[in-house]
This record gives C-alpha cells, sequence and structure tokens, in this order.
C-alpha cells in the first residue's frame, strides 16, 4: 500500500476527516494543510485505519 493511500480508512473515518478539513478550511488554513490536520487527528483519535482484532 503506497503511503497516502486512504482505503483502509472506515466510512466513519472518512467522514470525519472530511468535516474537520471543511472546519480547518474555515478557519482560513490552505487546503494541504487543511487535510494534514484532518488526517493527523483521525490518526491521533483512531490510530490509524482499520484495525484486525487480536485472537
Amino acid at each position: 500500500m503506497p503511503r497516502g493511500d486512504k482505503s483502509s480508512y472506515t466510512d466513519k473515518q472518512k467522514r470525519q476527516a472530511a468535516h474537520i478539513e471543511e472546519s480547518e478550511k474555515a478557519e482560513g488554513r490552505s487546503e494541504k494543510a487543511a487535510e494534514r490536520i484532518a488526517w493527523a487527528t483521525v490518526n491521533k483519535q483512531d490510530g490509524g485505519g482499520k484495525k484486525k482484532t487480536p485472537r
């Protein structure tokens, strides 16, 4: 999986990132900075993309 690939994220995580990105743009951040902040926030909250359950 190449860096930046968002396919391993759940739909909920993608929606959260989109909402955070819109909020950051409203605060005056650039498109690139808003996207970076949004995904960093989702990663901090959930620890990244989908996780496999341990056995």
